[in-house]
């Protein structure tokens, strides 16, 4: 082991508690700079739309090239195909260059939730050793960033290639705070892709010990009255589900809060609300006038026959009727709002893009599908377009397969596959 690497990572949590919020990245990345002898060291966390990084530095005075907020400074730099793509997509250390400069791309992940990369410049040909060491310290750096991004919109501003509007600010606040998630028995990652005008779509989760519950849900209309009744529906789905009541109960519950307290009458939500049993592979569903599912079973795609309600908030009173199916070991469950679907995105032949992605993560396969909308739709869509898709593997309680915290067996593969 490199000594001086391994000084870096024991002193990181100690220099990132000793630092502000806001400078904590900085101080975690001084501590691995000078312990590497490194001519520089950088942070670049990914950008909101998942086609980008962006490089954050404090710079109080002069000109710069990016976006400028006081002293603090975006700048973008597209996905191009090149190492640091290369790095995310494929969850490995890539290293460029030669004498007399070395370039190290590690990334910083987090249950397979791609946070951002570690990028640092070194003189000298870095060691298989080493390489592991920093790889490891990158992994650290992720939980420096998570723990601090909690009192700082630092990130988040970074993050933001785009202003938000109010519909949009509400709306990112319903989202997971993860987009994926490695379960070890399953695999899990959503997307959104908003509309020009909020579209009130949601996703969401949440793992318990043997069950993980999730959703995918779509608020009628557009902008901040959408957003508002998404809120609602949102707010009492995780409500409920937290106080152990089931699918059905959720939706019931929804449905009286949004028929109470939303800001039209008549409002409604459609979703699609799930129960995967993680010891049986069973999974239950509700589908409240939403997309059915569609399975995914040795490479063929199928959408699920389940019971059909009635939007949650339609007719709060009536009875909700719940369905099921048992996953096999290689299943994928997709669950999307019709803005896949619907108006332009309709020329998108999803079985047939869907069948092309089975061997891509599901981290990499939602961004592959948002980008299949955005060719066939028009860089502006119409609606949002939301998916959600889980992997079952099975064997709950076997452990990951892990290195620097994702899971290079489902990773997606330098050239795509």
């Amino acid at each position: 082991m490199d000594p001086s690497v391994e000084v870096a990572l024991s002193g990181m949590l100690a220099a990132a508690e000793a630092a502000t919020p806001v400078n904590a990245v900085e101080a975690v990345t001084r501590e691995l700079g000078a312990a590497l002898h490194a001519r520089s060291v950088s942070f670049l966390i990914t950008d909101l739309s998942g086609r980008a990084l962006v490089r954050l530095a404090h710079v109080p005075l002069g000109p710069v090239d990016g976006r400028r907020d006081g002293g603090e400074v975006a700048t973008v730099l597209p996905f191009d195909g090149g190492p640091q793509e290369k790095a995310l997509r494929t969850q490995a250390v890539q290293v460029t260059g030669g004498d007399p400069a070395w370039t190290v791309l590690a990334p910083v992940t987090e249950r397979g939730e791609v946070i951002g990369l570690l990028e640092i410049v070194v003189p000298a040909e870095p060691t298989p050793q080493a390489l592991a060491e920093i790889a490891r310290t990158a992994h650290a750096l992720a939980f420096v960033v998570i723990a601090n991004r909690r009192h700082t919109d630092l990130f988040e501003w970074g993050q933001r290639t785009t202003r938000f509007n109010l519909s949009a600010e509400i709306q990112r606040r319903l989202l997971p705070s993860a987009f994926t998630c490695e379960g070890g028995s399953f695999t899990l990652s959503g997307w959104l892709e908003p509309a020009a005008s909020i579209g009130g779509d949601t996703f969401d989760y949440s793992l318990a010990r043997d069950a993980l519950h999730f959703s995918v849900t779509d608020a009628m209309g557009h902008g901040v009255t959408s957003a508002l009744i998404a809120t609602l529906g949102v707010g009492s789905l995780r409500n409920s589900r937290r106080a152990g009541h089931s699918l059905i109960e959720q939706a019931d519950r929804a449905g009286a809060a949004i028929a109470e307290h939303a800001p039209v009458r008549g409002a409604f939500m459609t979703a699609v609300l799930g129960r995967l049993d993680l010891t049986s592979g069973r999974c239950e569903f509700v589908n409240a006038g939403h997309v059915p599912p569609i399975l995914i079973r040795r490479g063929h795609p199928e959408e699920l026959t389940l019971p059909r309600n009635l939007g949650i908030g339609m007719f709060p009173q009536r009875e909700i009727r719940a369905g099921a199916v048992t996953l096999e070991p290689g299943d994928r469950l997709v669950v999307v709002t019709d803005g896949m679907l619907e108006r332009k995105a309709a020329a998108l032949d999803l079985p047939a893009r869907l069948r092309s992605l089975t061997a891509l993560h599901p981290r990499e396969a939602v961004r592959a599908l948002a980008d299949g909308v955005l060719d066939v739709a028009g860089p502006t869509l119409e609606d949002d377009a939301t998916l959600l898709i889980i992997d079952w593997h099975g064997h709950h309680g076997r452990p990951r397969r892990t290195s620097a915290g994702a899971d290079v067996s489902a990773a997606t593969s330098a050239d795509g596959r």
